[in-house]
Parts: C-alpha cells; sequence; structure tokens
C-alpha cells in the first residue's frame, strides 16, 4: 500500500479572499462584455432597416423628409456642396453590423465625388454639409444600394452607414466625370 504524505495548507492571509472575489467578478464582467460584443453585430444584422432606424432616431441624429438620418460629428466652415459640384471626400461605408465594405483609404485617400448619379442618400446627405465638415449618415436601402445591394459586398435590402468628411469643393472641369452613374469606388460606379 501507497503511503500518503499530508501536506499543511497555509491559512489564507487577510484580505486575500475579498481579491479572490474581485477577481472571479472581473472575470465575470469581461466574459459578459465579450459576450454582448460578439452577439451585437448579430442583433443589428438581425434588425430590419425600419426597426434599426427607428431605434436610432432621436439625439443628435437629424432626419430628413426621405428618411435618410445623419449626426453633425464636425461643423465645417467652408462653402455649401451643391447637386453639380464635385467635391474631394473622406469615407467609410458600413453595414449596420459594423463591417466595412468600402473606404476612400483602401482608394489612397480623400477621393473627388461628383453629386450627380450618386446613390439617392449619398447626393443628398453631402447636400447638408460644408467644405471642412464630418458627418454620420444612415441610409435605408431606398436611399443606399436597394434591393439587389452590391454582390460580394453589400446584401440587397441592408442599411448603410457612411462617415463623409468633405474637405474642399473642387471645379468640375478636369475630372472626366460628365456627370453620370457615378457611385463611391468599388459599387459598380466609377
Amino acid at each position: 500500500m501507497s503511503e500518503v504524505t499530508a501536506v499543511p495548507l497555509r491559512p489564507i492571509t487577510k484580505g486575500s479572499l475579498t481579491k479572490l472575489w474581485l477577481g472571479i467578478a472581473a472575470v465575470v464582467v469581461i466574459g459578459i462584455g465579450a459576450a454582448y460584443v460578439g452577439t451585437s453585430k448579430q442583433v443589428a444584422m438581425a434588425m430590419t432597416p425600419t426597426e434599426f432606424l427607428d431605434k436610432n432616431r432621436g439625439g443628435d441624429v437629424v432626419e430628413t423628409p426621405s428618411g435618410l438620418q445623419y449626426e453633425v460629428l464636425r461643423e465645417g466652415h467652408g462653402p455649401k456642396v451643391t447637386a453639380n459640384d464635385i467635391a474631394l471626400i473622406e469615407y467609410e461605408g458600413r453595414l449596420a453590423n459594423g463591417d466595412v465594405f468600402d473606404s476612400s483609404a483602401r482608394h489612397g485617400g480623400p477621393q473627388p465625388m461628383p453629386l450627380q448619379g450618386m446613390i439617392p442618400g449619398w447626393t443628398e446627405g453631402l447636400q447638408q454639409m460644408n467644405a471642412g465638415s464630418k458627418y454620420r449618415f444612415w441610409m435605408k436601402p431606398e436611399l443606399g444600394f436597394g434591393p439587389v445591394g452590391v454582390p460580394g459586398k453589400i446584401p440587397g435590402d441592408a442599411l448603410v452607414i457612411f462617415d463623409v468628411t468633405i474637405h474642399e469643393i473642387l471645379p468640375p472641369q478636369g475630372f472626366g466625370m460628365g456627370g453620370g452613374g457615378a457611385m463611391p469606388p468599388g459599387h459598380g460606379g466609377m
């Protein structure tokens, strides 16, 4: 038979039990936070665009009669953009779950964009802005990429979110855009 050697346990020092429980509580809180972050994307994508926009409404978010929602992140002081302008912009386009589908950074930085021929929410939204402004737009499918979307990038009937900064308004000549059929780069336009 084997001999069992007893090893005496040292007593827990004063305050160690409190530290143990605080550590356990911290692990639980971190776990809950990770679970929330992991599921928040799925919850956002499970909502219809109408539900998402209803929840988004209020506070600093402004809604136009067409249903475009926007928030002013930084107000500029330059001239206001018109429907016939070409604006030098920086942008990032995301789905409701936060996945980025396009950005000007992927195309080398700020891009010249004509307002004519763009998706309706883009044309309407940019006309709210002055040069130097940064806005966030939430576009329902009718103002964005519609029931078809952009195959491989944007699902049909998707709510899209754009963060847009207008650096300056450019003269229309010299960009070869001719005012026809342009969309943000990577979406079948330019």
